[in-house]
């Protein structure tokens, strides 16, 4: 099995054109939050790229450790040769002429280096759990005697923090051996970083500390600072022989944690985790790409370490704390992200436990019948802005419950919904309520963004949407019709009636109010603060999507034939269709530019989901229309994040992807659609 799931980059095209090694990049995660990402020729072109990027205790939060490491061989002959890529400031990229071959095995990535007769390959994980790496080098062919040199590179910064912030030159060293503990003076609240080397003949030498200057050429087309600076202590050497390995590991845990586990023992501990998660996954899933995307679903939940009071309580009530992030590098957990993504992520991939976790975890959350709408890097308290995530907490609960009969988190859950249902019909936070004219779920308030078109830059929402905005609608009848049924199930009859009372009112006025004739689709938003938008956009989609489908079925084709002609593209819908005023072909340039293009045409991978459901409905047979849809997902499963699929993509051909390298609404989406197709499920 363990061959089967392979991705490999093909290298021809690296030789003709070496700087796609600079845009495409490879992710490992640790299951806290914590993670390793890099370009795949070695070089950071980002402040997020690192070889340990640590989730640590509130209010630190992600913070990068080790950054990258200098990488040498030493051959036989004393010729020095150097593995990794580099980009100075000033200075042309140059790729490395023994980087030969990049590939991910299980969603591990291997670089093959190769001179004359030696060849190397240099594999990295974290392990499990931990605030740990590995960088392991194997001599798979060639003579004795090559020597590995590694620097390693430091710079103590939260994750977010621009790449020219200051380095504190002042640090705390402690050596034991092939040991090395680096503590910052500068930053006294951050543990200190730990390093060895596991390998034969293996040593440390310290060089008193100095720094490099490195050159970030995605953060300069970001328009954000591109020039920061490294500091190392010195440098690892071991030598290498032939089938013999070495280790290079850094680490925040205790010398314990590091040394529990020999790096061969790590390796087949983490390759085993691996294997499971496909023998788990629904049997449609286990090869090809929909496997490589269960692998890929795993980097996004997670255990919420930084935020050390869930995880207290969950233990106390006997159960565990996880949650979802949303995309790297940026992202934390959102609350939205994370029910839309809940199916794909946990139940199409048989962790059905997990996904009882999440959704057990964010009704803690619920105040003002809301629940977060993000989390903000290092902080304990969500930040509840947001009109939509809530209401698909009823459709991630729906979805749990079809595959886990989990009657017993829906019978706590319950009185929690009657309350989230209660405030919305009376209104609560940011003006979110219904309108007693006429049933439908209006919002908005002056500077906030809040339904999933989210944009905001220097106090400007691009897509404020207040209003009466289609997708919240269809929601909320959804959320109302779920309510109804399980208080059925329940026995609880006269609540139940009074659920399917307002479930009809607003079924009779949405189909009343958001037909638009002129353009044969829906109106986008109805009553908003220029009246009815008629901007053609994917939210209607939702209106057939959804397991109780708002809209009445003669309009259904109508709806689809405008989405597909306007919005559907190989790789996701478009936020926006061509021909509008406001639409925006590309997604560029500094963040004002970028939020602007952001939902104004901008393709969403995500929405391939909700657009084959809603296909499928009106075509039941047409599992071919959808295949074809999800086929630009696999070639880009070998650029931007290989193996994984980003946040976004430009609007037009040839839709360069954009944004998060790795989103998990994308992947989780992208992944049921496949395996729903596959079983013929409806």
């Amino acid at each position: 099995m363990a061959s089967a799931i392979l991705n490999t980059i093909p290298w021809q095209t690296v030789h003709d054109h070496p700087e796609r090694l600079l845009t495409r990049e490879w992710l490992v995660t640790n299951g806290l939050g914590g993670y390793a990402s890099g370009s795949v020729a070695g070089v950071a072109t980002r402040r997020y790229h690192g070889l340990l990027i640590a989730a640590l205790p509130t209010p630190v939060g992600r913070t990068l450790m080790l950054g990258n490491l200098g990488e040498w061989l030493r051959l036989p002959d004393r010729r020095l040769v150097r593995l990794a890529g580099e980009e100075r400031p000033e200075q042309p990229f140059e790729l490395p002429d023994a980087l030969v071959e990049f590939r991910l095995e299980m969603g591990l990535p291997v670089w093959t280096y190769r001179v004359g007769d030696v060849v190397v390959e240099k594999r990295l994980l974290l392990p499990y759990g931990q605030n740990t790496v590995h960088v392991n080098y194997r001599l798979a062919s060639g003579g004795a005697g090559v020597r590995l040199i590694l620097r390693p590179r430091l710079h103590f910064r939260g994750h977010d923090a621009p790449v020219d912030e200051h380095y504190s030159e002042h640090s705390r060293i402690l050596t034991r051996g092939r040991c090395i503990e680096v503590q910052s003076e500068g930053h006294p609240q951050l543990p200190p970083l730990r390093m060895t080397m596991i390998g034969r003949d293996g040593d440390l030498v310290l060089e008193g500390g100095n720094f490099e200057e490195f050159f970030y050429r995605l953060e300069a087309a970001r328009g954000y600072a591109a020039r920061g600076r490294m500091w190392t202590p010195g440098r690892f050497r071991a030598l290498l022989s032939p089938g013999e390995d070495c280790t290079l590991i850094a680490s925040t845990e205790s010398w314990d944690t590091v040394h529990a586990l020999t790096p061969q023992q790590a390796r087949e501990a983490e390759q085993a985790r691996r294997e499971r998660l496909i023998e788990q996954a629904d049997p449609h899933a286990r090869q090809g790409r929909a496997a490589e995307l269960v692998l890929a679903a795993d980097q996004f939940i997670i255990a919420p370490f930084s935020r050390q009071a869930d995880a207290a309580r969950a233990q106390a009530e006997g159960d565990q704390a996880r949650t979802v992030i949303a995309g790297y590098h940026w992202f934390t957990d959102w609350g939205r992200d994370t029910m839309i993504s809940l199916e794909g992520l946990t139940l199409t991939t048989g962790r059905q436990a997990e996904a009882g976790y999440i959704l057990r975890t964010f009704l803690h959350y619920v105040k003002d019948g809301l629940i977060p709408n993000m989390f903000p890097e290092g902080q304990n308290e969500g930040l509840y802005h947001t009109a939509d995530a809530t209401l698909w907490f009823f459709h991630a609960m729906d979805r749990y419950l079809q595959a886990s009969g989990d009657r017993l988190t829906l019978r706590h859950a319950l009185p929690i919904f009657l309350d989230i249902v209660a405030h919305h019909l009376r209104g609560t936070r940011f003006n979110i309520r219904v309108d007693p004219r006429d049933g439908l779920l209006t919002q908005g308030a002056e500077g906030y963004q809040l339904t999933w078109m989210d944009a905001k830059v220097d106090g400007w929402v691009v897509t404020p949407r207040r209003g009466k905005a289609v997708e919240l609608n269809a929601l909320f009848y959804n959320a109302l019709r779920l309510m109804e049924r399980w208080l059925r199930e329940e026995g609880d009859e006269p609540r139940a009636n009074e659920m399917a009372q307002h479930a009809r009112r607003t079924y009779d006025s949405f189909n009343q109010r958001f037909w638009n004739p002129e353009t044969g689709c829906l109106f986008d938003v109805v009553d908003g603060e220029k009246g009815n938008d008629p901007a053609i956009r994917p939210n209607q989609v939702f209106s057939i999507s959804l397991p109780h489908p708002v809209l009445d079925p003669e309009r259904w084709h109508p709806v689809l034939d405008v989405v597909q002609r306007k919005l559907v593209t190989p790789v996701g819908l478009r936020s926006l269709a061509p021909g509008d005023p406001d639409y925006k072909p590309n997604y560029d340039g500094d963040l004002r530019a970028r939020d602007a293009a952001y939902h104004q045409g901008t393709v969403w991978g995500w929405l391939a989901g909700p657009f084959a459901d809603a296909w499928l409905k009106v075509h039941p047979d047409d599992n071919r229309g959808i295949e074809q849809l999800l086929e630009g997902f696999a070639a880009h499963l070998s650029e931007a994040c290989i193996g994984s699929i980003s946040e976004i993509f430009d609007a037009e051909a040839p839709f360069t992807p954009r944004g998060c390298i790795a989103q998990a609404w994308s992947v989780a989406e992208v992944l049921r659609i496949l395996v729903k197709v596959r079983t013929g499920r409806r």
